[in-house]
């Protein structure tokens, strides 16, 4: 592809001679990965800096370089006011502009990204439409799936994944959209036919600084996209936040006035049966997720729906078979009468929201096992031991993903959160706090593994090794 194709769309450039008649086979940020054709682009982050990297570059055989910031070099040279827009915006260009070639529905919020993209997925199947989802699980449609490293992919390998998409004649793809990618400008070239706002709770505090950051992060797909629709939680603080914003939403709720609403009408450990109110339309469905979290998630998904014209028959159809999401309050196996759940909840509000959906249908004691990670937002440790001890009869602290940090000084600091009048053991290794949590399962007892939710990998010292929490319950009850 032409580089002045590539270019020539993007705000405030200035090019060097001869940019013209350059050919770009590929676009790589990492110039280990220059080979000759590349278009390197210059990336700051926030320990290193690739400008310094330009000079390997073109060593290696880049056709042209792309930079926020003037650099010494004899190839073919951009330079943009953006570097990390311009990358969204040639990653689109390059694989033909893929989000406006199917609808594309960003979902956003601390919690219930990923369930929420599945139930979409499953309405839509419903409606014999073809869809493709993108998130913490991976990217999915049709017989392909896509390991992902991120929740939302850096822009090459999202728009990549957009493309073969629509090569595969996917019409709707429901991606998660994490306040990071945002951040970043990772999504910066997509259009999106819709863009769905669940909650916004404490998390990423070390990254951000502050809940204003973080929110104004997750802001930038509402106030600074190409958008055709907006789905609102008016339940949520930062949803009103977005409304008074003059957001033209469609709002949900199961507490506040809002367009779509639901009622549970009954609830079990092994789901619920919800009535939907969609915009004055009314249907029933079978939840197979427990708790009113799951609940406000189908009823994001059903919103969202049923404003596109999907039928009420097909949304109850689509959220009923949803048999579950994997590392989202799913149950793992049972042992003597008593029920085990593995749930990705990694904050104050995502723990509380599973021991409560949990503490509901529980007829006996319930148990919670969960650490927190390492290097990250420490402050929410003691908050998570205080929740957790409040809702459960009994409170195992284990490790989690420690990355740098010692896992028993991580529980040491969750254990600061735990009044001295409620019980907890601490168990540093994962594995063996699961399999004593499971010696203690009586009938009607309920066990929440927290933390990892569908992680194949436990990450200490820079070296992911493998680990699953459904591995080890499946170990142990065989």
């Amino acid at each position: 592809m032409q580089l002045s194709s590539l270019v020539c769309n993007l705000p405030e450039i200035t090019v060097s001679e001869e940019w013209k008649s350059v050919q770009v086979t590929d676009i790589v940020t990492e110039s280990a990965r220059v080979k000759k054709g590349s278009l390197f682009v210059a990336l700051k982050g926030m320990c290193d800096d690739g400008n310094r990297y330009a000079a390997e570059a073109e060593r290696l055989g880049a056709c042209a370089i792309l930079s926020d910031e003037r650099i010494q070099t004899r190839l073919p040279f951009v330079l943009v006011s953006d570097a990390r827009k311009a990358l969204s915006l040639i990653a689109s260009e390059f694989y033909g502009n893929p989000s406006r070639r199917l609808k594309l529905v960003g979902v956003t919020g601390t919690n219930g990204k990923t369930t929420v993209t599945y139930m979409l997925s499953s309405i839509f199947r419903a409606a014999r439409k073809k869809v493709g989802v993108i998130g913490t699980l991976g990217a999915a449609w049709g017989n392909q799936k896509r390991e992902t490293s991120l929740t939302t992919p850096d822009p090459l390998a999202f728009e990549q994944i957009l493309s073969e998409m629509v090569k595969d004649g996917v019409t709707y793809c429901f991606a998660e959209i994490s306040a990071h990618a945002l951040y970043w400008e990772k999504e910066y070239g997509c259009r999106y036919a819709a863009a769905i706002f669940t909650n916004l709770t404490r998390d990423h505090l070390d990254f951000f600084g502050s809940m204003e950051n973080y929110a104004l992060a997750k802001q930038k797909l509402f106030c600074e996209r190409d958008c055709g629709r907006y789905i609102v939680n008016a339940d949520d603080e930062y949803g009103r936040k977005l409304l008074k914003k003059n957001v033209p939403a469609l709002t949900y709720a199961l507490d506040s006035p809002s367009d779509c609403f639901a009622i549970t009408l009954q609830e079990g450990v092994d789901g619920s049966r919800v009535l939907f109110n969609l915009e004055d339309d009314l249907c029933e469905a079978n939840l197979r997720l427990l708790g009113e979290h799951n609940v406000a998630n189908a009823l994001a998904a059903a919103s969202y729906a049923h404003s596109e014209g999907i039928s009420l028959e097909n949304i109850a159809d689509g959220l009923s078979a949803l048999k579950g999401v994997e590392g989202r309050l799913d149950k793992a196996g049972e042992v003597n009468g008593a029920a085990i759940f593995i749930d990705f909840a990694h904050t104050p509000d995502g723990l509380q929201k599973c021991l409560s959906a949990l503490r509901r249908v529980c007829k006996n004691k319930l148990y919670c096992l969960f650490g927190c990670g390492g290097n990250r937002d420490s402050g929410k440790r003691p908050v998570m031991g205080d929740t957790a001890s409040l809702y459960a009869d009994g409170v195992i602290l284990t490790s989690d993903n420690p990355r740098y940090e010692d896992p028993l000084d991580i529980i040491r600091e969750i254990e600061k959160g735990i009044p001295e009048s409620r019980p907890h053991v601490a168990i540093e290794d994962r594995a063996e706090a699961i399999a004593y949590a499971v010696s203690l399962l009586k009938k009607g007892d309920i066990l929440l593994i927290a933390g990892k939710g569908a992680e194949k990998y436990q990450e200490c010292m820079g070296i992911k090794r493998e680990y699953s929490d459904y591995n080890v319950i499946k170990r142990i009850l065989s």
